[in-house]
Parts: structure tokens; sequence; C-alpha cells
């Protein structure tokens, strides 16, 4: 401990924490960072009361006392780390979840090294205007008070970057808050706003924008600007529709849409990034057909409770949807084009007259559905005389094929798509055909027409097809989930541009050695596979954010290994046979979302494990022996 401040009090410490060495990795908490000083409630002692007034000696805690500069050089040197040359500036103000009803202008002597200032769950009905003084400050929370309104010195702030003001009384956002050219989160959710700002689209940098549970009921024009936009909380207002040009926000991906008053959904043309679009309890009537064109990468669909009477037949071009909620609308029939949805998990039908299929078959569940579908799918391709083992469904519309068409390499089965779709939508996507193997030539002319994404899940493939070697520099995404692949060949480690694996449900034990050069990988799912162990391989790719491993017989973690990877966030071992989890594992802080349910281990108990990622490590850090 360090710092001329007491260190036993009653209600307060001091402890070391870790600080970012950049303004920019804020929240990385890297061990190997500069120290920060925070001060909070002491929770080791018996509980006290909550404080409703600060000491003085706070505000100027980056000044020496008396005290520390009486010591003599004998006390110095025997505990040199309090004298007061070596005291660290105040970077990190904890002061929530108590009662305070307001905050000192001496909160501008810390001007020079606060970063970051919490002030969340308090009484607070106003903050000082000296609180713009703070010119370092990175991060506000206000969340959990009384406020109607800021400071107006506090949109000059040069480095803000998160503001969180949830849970107040604001009616309003003020204008000045396009100032804050640095902000890249702002959370005003649970408020009383009525309108956004003019000139809030100049908040470019910002890439989360959460508004929910407020009452506003139009989106200014300017709001589609904010082109690093990624994540847009609209949930429980008064809107009625969407910016036509929603198209610009070309970086989003998750759209909550819940509980407000819109009549129809935009085609999203140019929104490609999108994954989740969340609009359930609303009045839509129609799911517009041009939609399901413009969202290739879409995940999530969620549309129950609105007034919806029929899915479009397009809706199987969203090849990548997981889940699909339809629930509680008023759809009498489902398209057999759904069942060509190779990653379709979870479709949600409840609560819906339809008449087409027995009630008995939609209590089954997704699966029994699809099969339903796909079987009159496949009596439907009979009476029109169409080839059965070659036919797949394209939204109904008549796709041309090159079968029976020559290619520069010779003539191609009709179950490939032809140069024309290849080339519009950059995918090679062969998902339901039983495929054992794939010609050489298919992936010739993926190649010649810039192909980057491969998707052949939901086969019979024993090992990855040896022609996808002539696309080892272009592959950005690859595929190959609900296969019988029981190893992966060496030719993998030429893919220098692969960014997603899909290897999930397969019979893999292990990668090869070769795996580790993958350095442009940043998410890998081999879930639901044979492996007893990470393969080492996994552990030298350095650019590896999220590793999906759930659903296999691992015994053991490997956290050496893991720490050897920079980037992780999201570790994910669910349904494993880990029968002891290594309290090492807490210092592993960079993991922000950490799965580890369904495994023997005793401890932490599984009370501690649906408290989330933050508590299961922070109680592995607890155990670590000193």
């Amino acid at each position: 401990m360090c710092g001329p401040y007491p260190r036993r009090r009653r209600y307060y410490q001091i402890r070391e924490f870790q600080m970012a060495s950049s303004a920019d990795e804020l929240e990385s908490e890297d061990p190997d960072d500069e120290l920060e000083l925070e001060l909070e409630l002491d929770d080791t002692e018996q509980p006290q009361p909550k404080t409703e007034a600060l000491p003085e000696r706070l505000y100027d805690i980056n000044e020496a006392d008396a005290d520390s500069k009486a010591v003599n050089l004998e006390q110095l040197t025997i505990k040199e780390e309090d004298a007061w040359w070596n005291q660290v500036p105040l970077t990190n103000l904890d002061l929530s979840s108590n009662t305070l009803t307001h905050l000192s202008p001496k909160i501008a002597n810390l001007q020079q090294s606060l970063t970051v200032l919490t002030l969340h769950d308090n009484a607070l009905v106003e903050l000082p205007p000296e609180i713009g003084k703070l010119e370092k400050l990175m991060r506000l929370n206000v969340s959990h008070n009384k406020l109607s309104q800021l400071p107006r010195e506090t949109y000059s702030l040069p480095e803000l970057r998160h503001l969180n003001i949830s849970y107040n009384a604001f009616n309003e956002l003020d204008p000045d808050i396009s100032d804050l050219h640095m902000l890249e989160f702002l959370d005003a959710g649970h408020n009383n706003i009525q309108s956004l700002p003019g000139g809030i689209g100049f908040l470019v940098r910002l890439t989360a924008l959460l508004l929910p549970h407020n009452h506003i009921k139009e989106l200014p024009p300017d709001l589609v600007n904010m082109r690093s936009l990624q994540k847009l909380d609209l949930m429980q207002n008064d809107l009625t529709c969407l910016p036509e040009d929603m198209g610009l926000l070309r970086k989003l991906e998750c759209l909550y849409l819940q509980h407000n008053d819109i009549l129809e959904l935009p085609n999203f043309e140019g929104n490609e990034a999108l994954s989740e679009l969340h609009a359930s309890n609303n009045f839509i009537m129609t799911v517009p057909k041009a939609m399901c064109s413009n969202l290739p990468h879409l995940k999530i669909l969620d549309l129950r409770d609105n007034k919806i009477t029929e899915l479009p037949d397009e809706l199987c071009l969203l090849r990548n949807l997981n889940r699909l909620d339809v629930s509680n609308n008023t759809i009498s029939m489902l398209p057999v084009t759904l069942s060509s949805l190779a990653h379709l998990i979870s479709l949600q039908v409840d609560g819906n007259p339809i008449k087409t299929i027995r009630r008995d078959i939609i209590q089954c569940g997704t699966t029994r559905i699809l099969k339903t579908l796909h079987e009159r799918a496949l009596a439907k391709a009979k009476e029109d005389g169409s080839d059965v083992a070659g036919s797949t469904l394209a939204a109904g519309i008549s796709v041309t094929r090159l079968s029976g068409g020559q290619a520069d390499d010779g003539e191609l089965p009709n179950k490939y798509p032809d140069r024309y779709k290849l080339r519009h939508t950059r995918t090679l996507a062969v998902n339901l055909e039983e495929l054992t193997e794939v010609p050489e030539q298919v992936f010739q002319i993926a190649r010649n027409e810039g192909v980057h994404v491969v998707d052949f899940a939901r086969n019979q493939l024993s090992t990855l097809p040896s022609g996808l070697q002539h696309m080892h520099d272009l592959v950005t995404e690859l595929v190959l989930s609900h296969n019988l692949i029981g190893y992966v060949p060496q030719f993998i480690s030429q893919f220098t541009r692969i960014t997603f694996l899909n290897l999930s449900n397969n019979l893999l034990s292990d990668l090869p050695k070769e795996f580790g050069v993958l350095n442009t990988l940043r998410e890998l799912n081999i879930a639901n596979n044979r492996f007893e162990f990470i393969p080492n391989g996994v552990f030298e790719l350095q650019g590896l954010e999220i590793l999906v491993a759930s659903e296999n017989h691992i015994k053991m973690l490997n956290v050496s290994g893991l720490k050897s990877m920079p980037r992780l966030s999201t570790l994910d071992l669910r349904n494993n046979d880990i029968d002891l989890i290594p309290p090492t594992l807490g210092n592993l802080t960079k993991i922000t979302h950490l799965e580890l349910v369904g495994n023997p281990f005793r401890q932490p108990r599984h009370q501690i494990l649906m408290k989330g990622t933050e508590a299961i490590m922070s109680y592995l850090r607890d155990r670590i022996p000193t």
C-alpha cells in the first residue's frame, strides 16, 4: 500500500488496482500495467452504515500530509513505500452505493490524475460545475441517482469516453452532449427522455447507445451519422418507425426495438453486419422480403407478439439464422423454405393459428417442425418433377444452377450455386445435401468469383475437401459444423485471412500442430466433439477472442496456455469433464465471459456460477495461495 491516506479506517480503505497503460485500453486490467488507487467501502470488516458525507482529506489525497513529511529517515528506511515522494496519484475514485446528496467542488483538486469517477447508487440531485475541470476523466458513472441534468461544464471534458446516466430523472439530453467528441459509450436508459437532440449524430466515435425505458417518439435524422455504432438499444419507448436510411449504420450488430409502437420494418439495406434484431411487442404486420436478402449475418430474429399474418419464403436467405421467434402472431402457415436454414436451432411459433402442421408436431419442438417442412419440400419437388436428390430451395424462386452448363473446369452438379450468386453474395453455401465430397472445380470457380465465406454445414464430410486449398488466401469465414469430420488436414495452416472457423458437432479429438499459425483467427467453435483437452495449437492463436469448446470431454484447464492468448475474452467450457478449476484462472482478467456450468468440479459452487463471470473470477482470485 502507498499514499498518505490512512490505511485503516472505519468505512474506507485504499487498495492497489491495475490501470491500463493508455486511454484506449482503460478496461484491459492487464497485470503488467501501472498502478492505480481506488477508494471504496471496506467489505472485509463488519457491515457499516452508508456514508452521507466524505472526509475533506479525500480531495487533497494527492498532496502529502504533515505526518508523512515529518517521519524521520529511520522510519522511511524501514518502510520506504510510505514516503511522500513515492505516492501514486489517485486515478480511480469509487464512491458508489452510499447516500451522498452532494459532491464537493473540491473534486477539482483531482483534475490532473482522476480518470474514473464512479458515483452510482447514491442520492445526488446535482453535480458541481467543477467536475468539468477533470480534464483526464475518461469514465463517469452517475446512474441510480436523482439527477435531472448535468452541469454544462461536463460536456467540455476532452477525454470522456464512457458516460452512464441511466436510472435518473432526465427529461431530455442536453444538445451540448454532441461536444463530447471522444465519447464511445452512452447509457441514458430508464429516464423520462422525450426526444433526442439534433446534432447527436456528431458522436461519431460512439459504439453503444443505450436508451431503453424512455418515452422517445422519433429518432433524429442525423442518428445514422454514427458510423461506428455497433449496439443500439431503444427498447420500451414510443417509436412508431425507424429512419429509412438505417443502412448507413454499417457497423450496427445489435438492434433492440422491443415494446414500441413500430408498424413496419425498413429493408435494412447496408446493415450487413447486423446479427441480432429484437422487435417483439410492436405492431409489425409484414416481414419485408428485401430485408431477408440484406442481412446475411443475422443470427437472432425476434418478432414475437406482433401482427404478422404471413412469413415470406425469402426467410431462407437468412442463412446464418440461429433463432427465429414469431410466437403470438396470426400466422396460419409456415413456409417450407425454413427447412433449408442449416443453422436454425430454435424456432418458436406458439400462439399462432397454424393450420398446415398438426399441434402435436409443433409441441415436439424445432427439430420435428423442420423435419416435417423438409419432407414437404421434397414431396413438392417430386410433384414438380425436379431432381429431388439435388434440389435446394431458394425462397421459392427459380435459381439458375451450374447444372448442365459447362464451366471452365468442367460440368458441375446441380447442388451448387451459379456464378452470379457466388459473385453477388461472395458466399459458397451448400447445406443439408448429405455431401461426402466436393468437386475441386467448385472451389476453383468460387475463387474466380471472389468468394470469401464457405459454408458446408450439415452434410456428411469426413474431412476438409482438398479443393478448399485453392481458396487459402481468400477465405475469411469457414463453417463445417454438423458433419463427420474426424481430422483436420495440415493445409489449414495456409488460410492466412481466416477470422471465423466453426468445426462444432463433428468427431474431432485433436487439431494439427500447425493450427497455431492462424494469427488472424478471432473466433473458434469446436463444441460438441471428442476433445479431452484443448489442443496446444489453440494456445498459440495470438488473435483469438472467442473460444467455444463446450460439450466435449475436456478434463483439465491449462491456465498457462490460456494466459498466452492475449486477446481471449470469451471462453465457453460448458458440459465437459473438468473436476478442478485452478484459482489462478481468476488472474486472467481479460476474460469477460466465462461459461463453466455442467462440469463435475465442486468449487466454485453453482450459486457462484449463476452470478456471472465477474463473481467467478473474484471467487477464484480470493483463493490463490499467498
